[in-house]
């Protein structure tokens, strides 16, 4: 953990130096993709040692993948090597490190990776395997026309700005950020002539990434407080099961698992702001017309602490992971896209059996909560109390429903697993 807040923050470092004196008016886009990757390399083994010898062996076993397979074949090998070796690895924190976490865990950086091996053969699929015609509006825009060099392969895999925790991003995303045309791409989409600007504005990240270090700081702390003291291990207790009442073991619930967020918070708002100081991650302009820069967040803190459906919670949480799968699974999927898409989930996320109790019962809840959505909503928009009331219990229900759903995922075992549900 001491490593990974180090490398982050060195890499906060680093982005700033890098979109000054690194931008693409001083630079050229083979010398932004070398220090990016060079810098990356040296995190990753840094952070991980020897065990940092997997990213560099899956990398260039999906190179080979890439150069030597079939176009029509590309991303299904491409997928089956990647979430094998993936599997593999996390097969091996079960059977030979029996549920503990290594000290220097390697599968966070390997799911990155994998996410974005899989999104660079499916792309590439699209852009030279098949008709524009056969594609969506969205593969049609993400679709790559030609194989990549090496340098920008290994740039997109392991660069300093997401090699540690990520996000994924698109391919020609961050081809269009390093050769300079990322942010101007953004703009053009903007009649600045009627706003009264005589030529196009330069967004700073500098607020943006300040805001979100403030969201880090306080994440943080939360963690370093509330984490520590509400463990979810206690839900379980036989003498907490015995001696307190039904909905105070609910209440209790909520509070754990609010109590589990803070972490999360903390690293995906870090490695946001990390690719906001290098000027990766600029989304285009408000209503109101302020820049912003959520084009790689990880989630929306607001809109899930007021989440009032199932879909909208998911939504807003891990929202590249979820963005992933929509295009590598649910989009292609030719039969049972949802089921299969919370399956391919629980693999990415590894084999402990409680991942599969967290999206088995994902699968169920979001069908229900769809069916009951489609129903019955509609009765309660007639008048402004009645859809008050119903937002009010759609979310008790909706957090209640997340707790249920996401205890497994982090007591991770079939035991407490079971305890927890009798």
């Amino acid at each position: 953990q001491i490593n990974f807040v180090a490398c982050q923050l060195f890499a906060l470092l680093a982005a700033f130096w890098f979109r000054i004196y690194l931008g693409p008016s001083h630079a050229s886009s083979a010398v932004r993709h070398a220090f990016a990757t060079l810098f990356g390399i040296y995190f990753a083994v840094f952070c991980f040692g020897w065990y940092s010898i997997h990213l560099f062996v899956l990398v260039m076993m999906n190179y080979g993948i890439m150069n030597m397979a079939s176009i029509p074949n590309i991303h299904r090998y491409s997928f089956v090597v990647a979430m094998g070796y993936l599997t593999l690895c996390h097969i091996s924190r079960i059977y030979i490190f029996h549920y503990g976490i290594l000290t220097t865990d390697f599968s966070g950086p390997l799911m990155i990776i994998t996410q974005k091996i899989t999104t660079l053969a499916c792309q590439l699929h699209d852009g030279i395997g098949r008709q524009a015609e056969e594609l969506t509006a969205e593969q049609n825009r993400l679709a790559v026309k030609t194989r990549p060099s090496l340098l920008e392969y290994l740039s997109y895999l392991l660069n300093f700005m997401s090699v540690i925790a990520g996000p994924c991003s698109n391919y020609k995303d961050y081809i269009a950020f390093i050769e300079g045309r990322h942010v101007h791409m953004k703009l053009l989409e903007v009649n600045w002539k009627q706003k009264g600007y005589d030529r196009l504005p330069d967004p700073s990240p500098t607020v943006a990434v300040m805001y979100k270090l403030c969201i880090t700081l306080v994440s943080l702390i939360l963690f370093l407080t509330l984490t520590k003291n509400f463990p979810m291990a206690y839900i379980i207790d036989n003498e907490f099961l015995d001696k307190t009442p039904f909905l105070s073991r609910l209440g209790y619930l909520y509070v754990v698992t609010q109590a589990a967020k803070p972490k999360y918070y903390f690293a995906w708002t870090l490695a946001d702001a990390v690719n906001n100081a290098a000027g990766y991650g600029f989304s285009g302009v408000d209503e109101r017309g302020a820049f912003r820069w959520d084009l790689l967040s990880n989630l929306n803190i607001w809109n899930i602490e007021t989440a009032t459906s199932f879909k909208m919670y998911i939504e807003n949480w891990n929202i590249q992971t979820a963005a992933w799968l929509k295009r590598v699974c649910y989009d292609r999927a030719p039969w049972y896209p949802t089921a299969l898409t919370f399956i391919l989930s629980a693999l990415w996320h590894g084999i402990y059996p409680g991942y599969y109790f967290t999206f088995l019962t994902g699968i169920l809840i979001t069908l229900a909560a769809r069916a009951i959505r489609n129903n019955c909503r509609h009765y309660f928009l007639s008048s402004v109390p009645l859809k008050i009331a119903y937002d009010i219990v759609t979310w008790v229900v909706t957090q209640l429903a997340v707790c249920y759903t996401v205890a497994p995922f982090v007591m991770l075992a079939v035991e407490p697993t079971i305890k927890f549900y009798k």
